[in-house]
């Protein structure tokens, strides 16, 4: 494995590398799920090159930018163990400059769930993830289900900058209690964890009664909040693939969302139907 910090060096290593090339974005503290998106880029491709990188644009003011977790020896380990063949790890100074061209979210789509709340995320996720692409150049790129929304939105955005890189949506990875892996799980407290467990045991009851023909979303949100009723909850939401609302479950085109806080660490999960 290389270990690479600048992009001009990760350009001038990608032009060498012949076949196809897997891309996995992280901002570090890797678990299981990250492993999963790197083991699957190990199999459909010729090289696997992972990206460590904690994005300050994303983070909003207040944010937990500066204690979000940071373990670099211990990431640069995992990637050598995994396989990975080249690891890029660089500081803000050499993702930004001063007086930086914007990058925009979409004004509704954009602004809606995870945008409401965190007014502008979405604008440093794309501005991050565009600078990413065309530096590593993909043949694919491995972004994971649990931030549907994120995931939606990059789709939207390769697609509509007709970027030549196909972007892999991978499931959900979780822990032996349900709990969604997560790098802010180590915030969480035991008595706390526990209680982020409802989170999943509400998904799961959603499942159960799709599973059972319940299709109204609405009464299907109503049980959920039943569950979360512990949890100070930024929204239960229902949408398409679109991430448009539905009032009713579309089988094969629906995604179950939840975000809310456990203490003062926010988790979001959903489940795809």
């Amino acid at each position: 494995m290389k270990l690479v910090h600048s992009p001009q060096e990760l350009k001038s290593l990608r032009k060498t590398l012949k076949g196809s090339v897997g891309f996995v974005p992280t901002m570090g503290a890797l678990h299981e799920g990250h492993l999963s998106l790197i083991k699957r880029s190990k199999l459909e491709n010729d090289h696997t090159i992972v990206s460590i990188f904690v994005n300050p644009t994303q983070f909003l003011p207040g944010e937990d930018f500066e204690k979000y977790p940071r373990r670099y020896e211990a990431d640069k380990k995992i990637c050598e163990i995994a396989g990975v063949d080249l690891l890029f790890m660089p500081t803000p100074q050499d993702m930004y400059e001063k007086d930086e061209v914007g990058m925009y979210a979409p004004k509704i789509k954009g602004y809606i769930l995870e945008g409401h709340f965190r007014p502008g995320h979405f604008d440093g996720v794309l501005q991050v993830v565009n600078k990413l692409l065309h530096i590593t150049n993909p043949t694919r790129a491995y972004f994971g289900k649990k931030d549907a929304q994120q995931l939606y939105l990059v789709q939207k955005m390769v697609r509509e900058f007709f970027l030549d890189t196909q972007i892999v949506p991978c499931d959900i990875v979780r822990d032996q209690d349900g709990l969604a892996l997560s790098s802010r799980n180590v915030y969480l407290s035991q008595k706390e964890r526990q209680k982020a467990l409802l989170i999943a045991k509400s998904l799961k009851k959603a499942a159960k009664m799709v599973q059972s023909g319940v299709i109204d979303a609405e009464e299907i949100k109503k049980r959920m909040y039943d569950i979360l009723e512990p949890i100070k909850l930024d929204y239960v939401e229902i949408v398409d693939r679109e991430f448009n609302q539905i009032d009713q479950i579309k089988i094969g085109d629906t995604i179950i969302l939840v975000a809310g806080y456990v203490g003062s660490t926010r988790l979001i999960d959903n489940i795809w139907i």
